[in-house]
């Protein structure tokens, strides 16, 4: 129950994060003006401690899984967005050459060169955003949130060493198995679109 749980809220928050990070992404990658100010403010989040950013938002959404989920989705938005821009941004001129050559309009060159040849670093945005968000939902358990994180907080709070070590080593297997899922998919993208980036 807990697993899943915790599960749940991982993929809830990896799901809007990487939605919001790759529009990000495409925003400042089509406003190049906006993209250090964008991405500069998205780094400022990241220096904000796991715990303080759960208790700033504990005001707005209360204790649980929604601050959780907010978090996670704070913190995994830059990794996301930033490795957008920058597949977006640096597709190699001969690949946009030739798809204008072939009568290709811009739309059309975005949608199928540049998104296309921009996933492997997209994917290995996501696989940074899999890691940070493991982390905070297992952060989660201090503030209600349910999950792993909430039995490795009753395994602490009772001082029973048996449940934190085996919660910790559970999450630990969780969070190397998902990694490896998102390394694997980010090495298919590799091999189908080259590894240029």
């Amino acid at each position: 129950m807990r697993t899943l749980e915790h599960i749940y809220m991982l993929f809830v928050a990896l799901f809007f994060s990487i939605l919001a990070g790759v529009l990000v992404g495409f925003f400042t990658y089509e406003n190049k003006k906006l993209a250090n100010p964008v991405l500069n403010s998205l780094n400022v989040i990241e220096t904000i401690p796991d715990v303080a950013l759960l208790v700033l938002l504990l005001p707005v959404f209360g204790i649980g899984a929604r601050p959780t989920i907010v978090a996670s989705i704070l913190y995994s938005i830059l990794p996301i967005a930033r490795n957008t821009y920058t597949g977006l941004s640096n597709v190699p001129r001969g690949y946009i050459e030739i798809a204008e050559a072939l009568g290709l309009t811009q739309r059309e060159v975005l949608l199928k060169v540049r998104f296309p040849l921009s996933l492997p670093l997209i994917a290995g945005g996501i696989r940074i955003a899999v890691v940070f968000t493991m982390g905070v939902v297992t952060l989660g358990g201090l503030i209600a949130a349910g999950g792993l994180g909430a039995a490795l907080q009753n395994g602490i709070q009772l001082y029973d060493m048996g449940t934190i070590l085996v919660t910790g080593a559970w999450i630990g297997i969780l969070a190397v198995f998902l990694d490896g899922i998102a390394g694997m998919i980010e090495n298919i993208l590799k091999v189908r679109y080259g590894k240029w980036s």
